[in-house]
């Protein structure tokens, strides 16, 4: 008789244990997540219709510069570089359709050496 007890309380205390786990395990709830692995092609801009408009009062001055990027691209992501290396980064603003001009008020003509335009459609 005592042998069984013995059994009956191994038994007793596993299916405890089990018990426990099992309730540890369960109250975990995890979200819905998604994951994913793709492509696509990035491409540049083809810029056209480059305008520079020089300051009415001081034609040494440059007011500001406009093109056609030729595609959609975001608000905030169109920057130019009119001097290489160490020229300021400007911000320009959408015009209309892919027509874009960046305020460069103030920017010396004789120091322009490049027209380096940075864009992205995201």
């Amino acid at each position: 008789m005592f042998k069984n007890v013995k059994v009956l309380f191994v038994v007793v205390a596993v299916l405890a244990i089990a018990a426990a786990s099992y309730a540890f395990a369960a109250s975990n709830t995890v979200p819905t997540t998604k994951a994913g692995d793709g492509t696509g092609a990035v491409s540049g801009y083809t810029v056209t219709s480059v305008v520079y408009t020089l300051n009415a009062t001081d034609p040494t001055t440059l007011d500001s510069v406009s093109f056609d990027l030729g595609a959609a691209a975001a608000t905030g992501k169109v920057k130019a570089q009119l001097v290489a290396n160490t020229g300021t980064w400007y911000t320009c603003t959408l015009d209309t359709g892919t027509v874009w001009t960046c305020d460069t008020t103030g920017l010396t003509v004789s120091t322009i050496d490049q027209l380096r335009v940075v864009a992205a459609s995201n």
